[in-house]
C-alpha cells in the first residue's frame, strides 16, 4: 500500500537492501521453508522506458531489470525466487514474455517459471492457444479476481491456472466467509489449485485505501499491538493441512444443500478434505459482485475409494462463523471421525468449514497476547540519526508517491549529516495514477490541531519545491486527489498555501527568500480553522482559514520527482 523502493532507482543503481520484502521473505521462509516466492512488477522506474510511460519498448532493459532482482534475492539473501510475473493488472508483450524466458536461462535460472498474465483469463488464454512458442515458456495463467469461474479457453491450454490476486477484502467475519468460499470454489468452480490473498498483512494506516484488506492487521508498529483476525485461522483450514505440490482429488466438489468441498494429496497416502458452507451475505468479497445462492443445513456423506479406502480416521478441526451471535468458534479441534467401510457422514449447518485429515499436525498457538492498542504518540520526533538503520526508510512514514530513504551527508559540517532523503527523481512508469508531487504520510488520521516542524533542504535549482503538511486526508491510488494544509517553499524564494496536493487551490502566496542547497526550518500551525506558517522560527503567513479536510495526517514532500532532504522532523 502506496509506493516500494525500487533495486535499481537509477540505470547504474543496484541495491538489494531496500524496503521491507527481503525481510518479509526470509521471515515467511523461517516459518515454512516450503513456501513460494513470487515477484510481480506493479511499477517500473522510469528509466526503463527510456521516457515512454511503458515497459516493453525496450524489452532487453526491462527483463535485464528483473532478472537482476531475482539474481540479487540469491546472492544478498540467499532466497530463490519460484515464480515471476509480467505486469500486474496491465498490459503484457508476447515478445517480452519470450525474452523474458530467453534470459532466465541464460542466466541459469530454469528453475524460475512464468505467469501471465495478472489480470483477466483473456487475452492472454486466447493468444497462448495461438502462439505455441509463448505456451512454451509460459507455465501459469494468473488470473485476478476470477470469481471462482475461469473460461473455456484457458482450460483448453491445460496449464495451471491460479487465481494469482484475491481476497482484498476487510478482515472481518463476512471477509472470512469470502476466503473460506473462494479458497474451496476457485478450484471447484474454476480449476484453479493456487488461490492468492492481497494482502497478507495489513500493516499500514487503515485509512488509505483497503484498510484492513489483509488476513490479519499488524497496523501500530509504535505500540506493538497487533490482531489474528478470523481470516487467518480460515486460511489453516487449508494451509496447516497442505503444501505446495500436492494435488487436489478430481472430484466434484459441490455439496447438494450448498457449499463446497475438495480433497487433497501428497501422493503418499496422506489425505486432506476441506468442506466450507458459507451463505451469500456472509461471504461477499470486494469484487465481483456474487450472484445469489443458498445454503441449508445437509446431512453429507463422503465415500473413500481406491488407496483411501484403508483410510480408518480422520482428525478434524472446525470453525464456525458467527455472525448474529458475533461469537465465533475458530478452528477447533473436535473428536476424530471414524472412516467405516470407507464412508462417513457430516452433519453440516450454515457459514462452518470443516478440515478432515490423516495428517495429527495441527496446531492452534496459545500465542502471549499482543500490547494493548495506541495512538500514535502526540507528541513525535525522528533527526533520522541512525548509523546502521536495519531498514532503508524511517519508521511510520507511509511513501505514496516517490521514495524517502535515510541518506548520508559526506559533506556537511556536522548538523545535517543523516538526513531523510527523496530519490525518486522522474515519474516512474505508473500502476496506479500517481501524483506528480511526492508525498510520505505520517501520524494519526483524527488529528485536527496540529504543529509540524521540520527542516528542509531543497537541491533542485531555480523550480525545485518542498512541503511540509497536516490534515491530510488521502494516498495509495487516491493520492492525485489528497487535499490537506499545504505550505510550500520554492527554490526561487517564494511560497504558497494551498488546500490540496496538487497545489491548484491557493489560499496565500509571497516571497520567503528561501533558497536551494541551504537548510530552512518549516514550521506549519492549524488550530481549529486557522493557520499560519513559520520560516526558521520567524512568522511567515497567518490567519489562513481552512474549511476542510477538518482531519488527516501529518506529511512532507516534493513539488515534482527531485532531490530534497527533511531533518528533524516534530509533530505535536
Amino acid at each position: 500500500d502506496g509506493t516500494e523502493p525500487s533495486h535499481m532507482h537509477y540505470e547504474n543503481d543496484e541495491n538489494y537492501f531496500r524496503g521491507y520484502e527481503w525481510w518479509l521473505m526470509k521471515e515467511a521462509k523461517k516459518r515454512n521453508p516450503k513456501i513460494k516466492l513470487i515477484g510481480l512488477p506493479w511499477t517500473f522506474p522510469a528509466w526503463i522506458g527510456k521516457g515512454e510511460n511503458w515497459p516493453y519498448d525496450y524489452p532487453d532493459v526491462t527483463a535485464y531489470y528483473i532478472v537482476s532482482w531475482i539474481l540479487g534475492a540469491k546472492q544478498y539473501h540467499d532466497l530463490d525466487i519460484d515464480y515471476i510475473g509480467i505486469w500486474n493488472e496491465r498490459a503484457f508483450s508476447s515478445k517480452y514474455i519470450k525474452l523474458l524466458r530467453y534470459t532466465l536461462d541464460k542466466h541459469g535460472l530454469q528453475q524460475v517459471r512464468i505467469i501471465a498474465s495478472d489480470r483477466l483469463w483473456e487475452p492472454i488464454s486466447f493468444v497462448l492457444l495461438l502462439d505455441s512458442e509463448l505456451h512454451g515458456v509460459v507455465d501459469v495463467i494468473g488470473a485476478h479476481y476470477p470469481g471462482t469461474k475461469t473460461v473455456p479457453n484457458a482450460l483448453l491450454t491445460k496449464k495451471k491456472l491460479w487465481s494469482s490476486e484475491d481476497y482484498s477484502t476487510f478482515n472481518d467475519e463476512v471477509g472470512a466467509g469470502c476466503w473460506a468460499r473462494i479458497l474451496n470454489q476457485n478450484y471447484v468452480n474454476g480449476n484453479m489449485t493456487s488461490t492468492i490473498a492481497w494482502n497478507l498483512v495489513a500493516s499500514y494506516y487503515e485509512e488509505l485505501p483497503f484498510g484492513r484488506c489483509g488476513l490479519m492487521t499488524a497496523q501500530e508498529p509504535w505500540s506493538g499491538h497487533y490482531k489474528v483476525e478470523a481470516p487467518i485461522w480460515i486460511t489453516a483450514h487449508t494451509t496447516q493441512f497442505t503444501q505446495p505440490g500436492w494435488s487436489y482429488v478430481q472430484v466434484d466438489g459441490h455439496l447438494e444443500g450448498g457449499g463446497s468441498f475438495v480433497a487433497l494429496t501428497d501422493g503418499r497416502g496422506n489425505l486432506t478434505i476441506i468442506v466450507e458452507t458459507m451463505t451469500h451475505n456472509h461471504s461477499q468479497c470486494i469484487r465481483p459482485p456474487l450472484p445469489h445462492f443458498s445454503v441449508t443445513p445437509q446431512r453429507a456423506t463422503f465415500y473413500l475409494k481406491g488407496s483411501f479406502y484403508m483410510v480408518e480416521t480422520l482428525q478434524v478441526w472446525h470453525s464456525r462463523l458467527g455472525f448474529e451471535s458475533g461469537n465465533s468458534s475458530l478452528f477447533q479441534q473436535l473428536h476424530p471421525v471414524k472412516v467405516w467401510k470407507g464412508s462417513f457422514s457430516l452433519d453440516l449447518n450454515a457459514d462452518e468449514v470443516y478440515t478432515l485429515t490423516t495428517l495429527k499436525t495441527g496446531q492452534k498457538c496459545g500465542c502471549l497476547e499482543p500490547p494493548p492498542p495506541q495512538p500514535f504518540p502526540s507528541n513525535y520526533k525522528d533527526d533520522f540519526n541512525i548509523r546502521n538503520p536495519p531498514f532503508s526508510e524511517a519508521p511510520n512514514f507511509a511513501d505514496q508517491t516517490g521514495v524517502f530513504e535515510y541518506f548520508i551527508n559526506a559533506s556537511d559540517p556536522g548538523d545535517h549529516v543523516f538526513t531523510l532523503r527523496q530519490v525518486v527523481v522522474q515519474r516512474p512508469i505508473t500502476w496506479a495514477s500517481d501524483a506528480d508531487q511526492t508525498i510520505s504520510l505520517i501520524g494519526n488520521f483524527q488529528w485536527i490541531n496540529m504543529t509540524v516542524t521540520c527542516d528542509i533542504y531543497i537541491e533542485k535549482q531555480h523550480d525545485g519545491g518542498v512541503f511540509v503538511a497536516g490534515r491530510v486526508d488521502n494516498g495509495g491510488i487516491y493520492v492525485r486527489r489528497t487535499k490537506g494544509v499545504f505550505f510550500w517553499v520554492f527554490a526561487d524564494g517564494t511560497y504558497r498555501v494551498t488546500g490540496d496536493l496538487a497545489g491548484e487551490e491557493i489560499l496565500m502566496k509571497g516571497l520567503s527568500g528561501v533558497r536551494d542547497n541551504v537548510w530552512h526550518t518549516l514550521t506549519l500551525n492549524i488550530q481549529g480553522t486557522s493557520a499560519s506558517g513559520l520560516l526558521n522560527g520567524y512568522p511567515l503567513w497567518e490567519n489562513v482559514t481552512i474549511s476542510k479536510p477538518s482531519n488527516g495526517w501529518a506529511a512532507i514532500g516534493t513539488h515534482s520527482f527531485e532531490f530534497a532532504q527533511f531533518d528533524n522532523f516534530h509533530i505535536e
